[in-house]
């Protein structure tokens, strides 16, 4: 796969930002883009990722992951499906390495070409599959902007570049997010994501056997939860995955912030919403269920963060395989 050079610096940043808030290929996306060439489109998805579901509902999390690390690198581009021969890709990366479900994606597209060949993107298949499985997660729906096209790059070292690491400080995951043109309520909204799926150990164990090199524990992290976790994973342990929402990780609820406010979130990401005033307040609110405002709030933060860097119009391709490209 072709690889571009990442350029980072304060001002290529602000021009990032701009050019998400500004780019004229948001403003083509619309809800029912494909209402007249394949009506049937969002149906036929759905009809497939139930019927997923029912056997395999493990794979709602990785599936709703997809779309966050699709859009976090090149943008909502579909780049994230695209296999390299060199294992070089975006889904070779190591931040990408615990992402599952790519059979889905390919079952859908295949249901899709069926009905409407060379109509829906994958890039669109991937922002309303993640809808579909948190849907059939118990969580809200929200309309799904569509008309996005396929990228042709998919890089290694991008995504290395541009996907947040689980050990992020508060003022990592802020700028991270406001390169993609997002703000801090979707920066801790999106993370309550985090309320399905599972993790390989290796993501959190460094806080719970050696956080400052001296075989200590993250003080961030409840002292009594500790053991609990060592008793899954050991510390050089790479391949147990472990629930990121205990007792309810298949269900799409708020009680991940239950579990942050406890000091109980299993990544540093999670704990560092703590630290400031404004995503702390959110996770404070969320605790109240009768008050959460969780389930809108979420489908706002996706839709904005499905508009990130898109190809629209003549840009890009319409993949006949989401794989590879045409």
């Amino acid at each position: 796969m072709e690889t571009l050079r990442f350029i980072s610096s304060p001002f290529f940043i602000q021009l990032t930002v701009l050019f998400f808030v500004l780019n004229p290929a948001n403003a083509q996306l619309k809800v029912g883009f494909y209402s007249k060439t394949c009506p049937q489109a969002e149906a036929i998805v759905k009809d497939v990722i139930d019927q997923v579901m029912t056997v395999a509902p493990s794979l709602a999390g990785p599936l709703l992951r997809m779309h966050f690390h699709d859009c976090f690198v090149r943008g909502c581009e579909g780049s994230i499906l695209l296999n390299s021969p060199t294992k070089r890709a975006e889904k070779d990366s190591p931040p990408n390495l615990s992402l599952r479900g790519y059979q889905v994606i390919d079952r859908v597209k295949s249901a899709l070409e069926a009905k409407c060949p060379g109509v829906v993107s994958c890039a669109d298949i991937v922002a309303i599959v993640a809808r579909d499985v948190t849907v059939a997660s118990q969580g809200p729906h929200w309309d799904v902007e569509t008309g996005r096209r396929d990228g042709r790059v998919s890089s290694f070292n991008e995504a290395l570049i541009n996907l947040l690491p689980p050990f992020a400080n508060i003022s990592t995951l802020i700028a991270g997010f406001q390169a993609k043109g997002l703000n801090v309520k979707d920066l801790v909204v999106l993370s309550g994501g985090h309320t399905i799926g599972t993790s390989h150990c290796s993501s959190f164990t460094p806080r719970i056997y050696n956080f400052s090199g001296k075989g200590d524990t993250d003080p961030t992290l409840d002292s009594e939860y500790v053991p609990n976790l060592k008793s899954k994973c050991t510390a050089t342990d790479q391949t147990t995955l472990v629930e990121m929402d205990p007792g309810s990780f298949k269900t799409f609820d708020s009680s991940y912030f239950t579990l942050v406010k406890k000091r109980r979130g299993l990544f540093q990401s999670d704990a560092a919403l703590l630290d400031n005033s404004e995503t702390k307040a959110y996770v404070e609110l969320q605790v109240d269920t009768s008050g959460s405002t969780f389930f809108k709030d979420f489908g706002v933060s996706m839709v904005k963060m499905g508009r990130i860097g898109v190809l629209t119009g003549s840009a890009g391709e319409i993949r006949k395989v989401c794989s590879m490209v045409n």
